[in-house]
């Protein structure tokens, strides 16, 4: 049986939102799994447990980049929202997404070699980078990036700095716009549910066999009549079905007009999406969470200790 520490369990806690007690029996069901834990957290408490899990946890800026039929997002992590308001952090940013789409660096290490001076820092990205650091000093770094030269048109949104959309398509760009901002707003995984990844189906799945396993426990328990495996099996399809339309960009209802799925908009105003894009600032990341009363404590006893 793995150690619960206290640790593990506020990072559950800090993903799920669910009380402390509950995240602790999820991570000791789960022997330590924390991935595991969360999905009994959202069996056992529905969706409240999976409010949190996609809040930001880091800082920095998502930047975009287009130039006709090329194109590039970027985003670029900090330790302190302070620092994506400095000019030259946002000076490196726009420099760097500017630099993907011109010269298509394969890698972020590709990337930081590419020229670039700023601020008296230079020849190369890197070194700007680097310098900003000492300049500034806060830790910063390119966390992720994508280039765009597919032929198609290109639409974006920023959502103030922190998230970021690209839309390739063919058509009205009014149209594409509006994509780039539903896809900020209703945050799709897929433009259609055949293309939802498989590992996100069988999660869902997992999670909608597992619920009415619980149910079915309930009923027993109560000496009510169980359903028949025919339903249930049915009520778990209808579950992954009803999630797949969820996520999937085509069939959400689009955000200015909720009487008309995303892909009714579309081929109204005769518009094709390829793909889309979206980055999240964060999106992934755990956030340091500083303890401030220990972080007193520490320094009161090191100065007792010097007196």
């Amino acid at each position: 049986m793995a150690a619960i520490t206290a640790s593990m369990v506020a990072e559950l806690r800090g993903k799920t939102d669910a009380p402390m007690m509950e995240c602790k029996k999820a991570l000791t069901e789960a022997d330590g799994d924390m991935a595991k834990a969360e999905e009994l957290l959202r069996v056992k408490l529905g969706t409240k447990a999976g409010k949190a899990a996609s809040r930001v946890t880091a800082e920095g800026v998502v930047v975009c980049s287009i130039d006709g039929t090329t194109g590039a997002l970027l985003e670029v992590n900090c330790e302190t929202d302070f620092v994506t308001k400095n000019d030259g952090f946002l000076a490196l940013a726009n420099a760097a997404v500017a630099l993907i789409a011109k010269h298509n660096p394969a890698d972020l290490a590709a990337l930081g070699a590419l020229p670039c001076s700023l601020e008296g820092y230079g020849p190369t990205l890197e070194d700007v980078r680097k310098g900003l650091i000492g300049k500034i000093g806060e830790n910063m770094a390119f966390r992720r990036f994508k280039r765009f030269s597919s032929g198609a048109k290109l639409a974006s949104y920023l959502h103030g700095t922190r998230i970021g959309v690209v839309v390739e398509f063919d058509g009205d760009d009014t149209a594409a716009k509006d994509v780039a901002m539903h896809v900020a707003a209703m945050k799709p995984v897929a433009l259609s549910s055949a293309d939802v990844p498989a590992e996100l189906v069988a999660r869902e799945r997992s999670v909608a066999a597992a619920k009415a396993a619980e149910a079915a426990a309930e009923a027993v328990a109560a000496g009510k009549p169980v359903q028949s495996d025919e339903i249930v099996a049915k009520r778990i399809d209808g579950g992954v079905q009803k999630y797949l339309k969820e996520v999937s960009l085509f069939n959400q209802s689009f955000v200015k007009n909720d009487k008309q799925t995303v892909e009714q908009m579309l081929k109204a105003s005769g518009t094709t999406v390829k793909g889309f894009t979206l980055y999240v600032v964060g999106e992934g990341i755990e956030k340091k969470v500083d303890d401030f009363a220990a972080e007193v404590a520490a320094q009161v006893a090191a100065a007792k200790g010097a007196a």
